[in-house]
């Protein structure tokens, strides 16, 4: 009897054992990486500067790609908006006999093809951004909105070759910029915020829908001849030129030839609606942004 005690109590201090003795199952960390929720915020302002980085080799690829194995490479960003000078310059200028004042029409065309060049690159090509960066965005997380920026920064490259050429055409017709030339900062920023704008708007419609892609050369040669580049804003009649300014593009344009080339200057009023759409576009577009980019992995 006790040699069967004894043997029970064995048999239980080698169950305690081998449970003692039982390692725990270890589980392995898991990181989760989430984009930044906040109210009404539309980006984290702290992630984005901490990934300035990766904005500038994102922007840095842009260039190289664009004119890699070409022959006058950067020449390229030139000659496109120098030739359409050209070409419009022969029939609006010398066979329609377009009014510009006392401004030369090449100078007074190639002072509307300088913004207007930033800008259809930029809607062109930052609308795309996000397809065309599939398989980098499928893998790992970073603020989407440095693709369309990067874009913004390339273009922006680009342009201070083009506006280059105008400060060129400038000395060569002896026209010299007035004390107007100190508010050209603040087309130059609402050139870029409307470019931004209409961009982040269309980049998270082109995910979904791949029309975009095939309407964007319709609509920038839609664009085009409803602002007042080939022309001036003036042969429109005055009941409806604040029409015009609707088109956000129209105040960039004719900001750009009053503060550099002494055109008249627009209307404050139609200025200021110009001014409100690109604002509107702008915010909007962010908002907009934000709140699809967390599909973007999902449907692309």
């Amino acid at each position: 009897m006790r040699t069967t005690q004894t043997d029970n109590l064995d048999k239980q201090a080698d169950k305690n054992q081998v449970k003692f003795t039982e390692k725990p199952e270890i589980r392995k960390p898991e990181t989760i990486i989430k984009p930044p929720n906040k109210f009404l915020g539309v980006f984290d302002l702290n992630e984005l500067i901490r990934r300035i980085d990766l904005l500038l080799a994102f922007a840095e690829r842009d260039i190289k790609v664009r004119y890699r194995r070409t022959l006058i490479g950067i020449g390229w960003a030139i000659v496109q908006p120098l030739f359409q000078m050209i070409v419009f310059s022969i029939i609006f200028g010398k066979f329609a006999k377009m009014e510009t004042g006392q401004i030369p029409y090449p100078v007074y065309i190639y002072s509307a093809l300088v913004p207007w060049q930033f800008f259809s690159r930029s809607l062109t090509e930052a609308s795309m951004s996000v397809v065309g960066n599939a398989g980098v965005i499928s893998k790992i997380y970073f603020p989407r909105v440095i693709l369309p920026l990067s874009v913004i920064l390339s273009a922006g490259f680009d342009f201070l070759f083009v506006f280059s050429v105008l400060i060129v055409l400038m000395i060569i017709y002896g026209i010299f910029p007035s004390l107007n030339i100190l508010l050209f900062p603040l087309f130059l920023i609402l050139q870029i915020m409307c470019a931004l704008g209409v961009a982040l708007w269309l980049a998270p419609i082109n995910v979904k829908y791949r029309d975009v892609k095939y309407t964007l050369q319709f609509i920038n040669q839609l664009w085009f001849f409803a602002t007042p580049i080939v022309y001036s804003p003036y042969i429109i009649p005055e009941k409806w030129r604040i029409i015009q300014f609707i088109n956000p593009m129209t105040g960039v344009v004719e900001g750009y030839r009053w503060s550099l080339i002494g055109a008249p200057p627009p209307d404050i009023s139609h200025l200021i609606i110009s001014i409100s759409v690109i604002l509107f576009l702008f915010i909007t577009g962010f908002v907009y942004f934000h709140r699809k980019e967390k599909d973007f992995a999902d449907i692309i």
